[in-house]
């Protein structure tokens, strides 16, 4: 007998149709001899709907409130779920974040898991019920319900399943695993049988949207073992480990970021400290800041150009303001017009070329190249956003031609 957490995303039980196929896929395993814990997002777009209707009341809602609307989501998912299994005869109870001991920070709508009690959720293993969780929340110490942010369920299916040993970790979306570009739109994009951790979150950090970045960084952590599968297709999905057998393979995936700005200051006084300055308080402002480029000026200046999810563009433009009121404002320029193209594998450390390659590729496709970052297993480009699409393409062919077998 095995201990399997599964974890199914808002797509995956968008309808009635879709959440009696994911109680079939649970009480198949279920009856298969397993212990099963299930993690459920809200359903198809329910949380972007609660957004919305909080936009149209009071566009400064607090954070708490809004955790607290947020959260219903989750509870309307798990228990539809529950009562579907109930209908195929499972024993089964429906747990909220906080009912099955999630304890977080007080981050609100970006909380962070600090602990989790089991006791609850052994309790219910010891009688042989199916426990459907709610993802993506948790309690505080205040007894506030908190969220966990964009992905927050792959995050919670993990962190169960590392404080519980878990024997594996699947992760049901509605692709069929983890491909080399988005099978939607690269042709010929192909699913891998394995990736690495550090692979898997230089993807997710970047932009490929089947795993949430925190889940993978905690799985590595405490090495969690996870299969990213299909819920529509019952076939072997992708296995996320410490160490695979695919050395053959020198790139794993590209990918493509459109939630970037990128922010120029212009004409700085050339001093110590002036970086440390801005980055610091943009750190202050939890703005997670990636590719940076710093170069001299004129007459003693010098120019610091950076990137920032777009969403936090214009609190970082506000930052900048903060740190240098003597600056005009001209001399900063907000860029939202960008993507950035990635390409990743730990096999690039290895062999040299890589980069031009890249950089072929995209000028064959007539393409130009704004910025560049690297990393011992990425390489990053920012490109216009319009040329994005084709920027992948272009790329994933060069590294990836048809014909070959992965």
């Amino acid at each position: 007998m095995a201990l399997i957490v599964q974890k199914f995303g808002g797509s995956s039980v968008a309808d009635a149709e879709r959440v009696m196929n994911v109680a079939n896929i649970v009480a198949n395993t279920y009856r298969d001899g397993n212990d099963v814990i299930v993690v459920v997002s809200a359903q198809g777009d329910t949380t972007d709907d609660l957004i919305a209707k909080a936009e149209e009341i009071n566009p400064k809602h607090s954070r708490r409130e809004m955790d607290q609307l947020l959260s219903a989501g989750e509870q309307i998912s798990i228990s539809l779920l529950a009562m579907a299994l109930e209908k195929l005869r499972i024993p089964v109870i429906s747990l909220l974040g906080w009912q099955a001991g999630f304890k977080t920070n007080s981050q609100y709508t970006i909380a962070r898991i600090k602990k989790i009690d089991v006791d609850r959720v052994n309790s219910e293993l010891d009688k042989n019920k199916v426990i459907v969780v709610a993802g993506f929340q948790g309690l505080n110490k205040y007894d506030d319900i908190t969220t966990l942010g964009r992905g927050g369920s792959d995050t919670s299916a993990v962190a169960l399943a590392a404080a519980l040993h878990a024997d594996k970790c699947q992760i049901f979306t509605d692709v069929e695993g983890v491909y080399t570009a988005d099978p939607r739109k690269v042709k010929n994009a192909y699913k891998l049988k394995e990736i690495t951790y550090d692979e898997m979150l230089e993807l997710a950090t970047l932009g490929a949207q089947v795993l949430n970045n925190r889940s993978v960084e905690m799985a590595k952590k405490y090495h969690v073992e996870l299969e990213v599968l299909s819920s529509l297709n019952p076939i072997p999905g992708t296995m996320v480990k410490e160490v695979t057998k695919m050395e053959k393979m020198l790139i794993r995936g590209v990918t493509k970021d459109s939630n970037v700005a990128r922010l120029s200051v212009l004409r700085l006084e050339d001093k110590p400290g002036i970086a440390f300055n801005l980055f610091s308080k943009l750190a202050a402002k939890k703005i997670n800041v990636d590719i940076i480029l710093q170069s001299s000026g004129r007459r003693g200046t010098k120019d610091i150009t950076f990137t920032v999810a777009e969403d936090n563009a214009e609190l970082a433009r506000d930052c900048i303001m903060e740190c240098f009121p003597e600056i005009e404002e001209e001399n900063v320029i907000v860029d939202k017009s960008i993507a950035k193209v990635s390409i990743v594998g730990a096999g690039m450390e290895t062999h040299p070329g890589t980069a031009s390659r890249m950089f072929d590729a995209l000028y064959s496709a007539g393409i130009n190249i704004e910025m560049i970052s690297t990393s011992e297993i990425k390489i990053s480009v920012l490109v216009d956003q319009e040329m994005a699409d084709r920027a992948v393409s272009a790329v994933h062919a060069e590294f990836f031609p048809e014909g070959r077998e992965y």
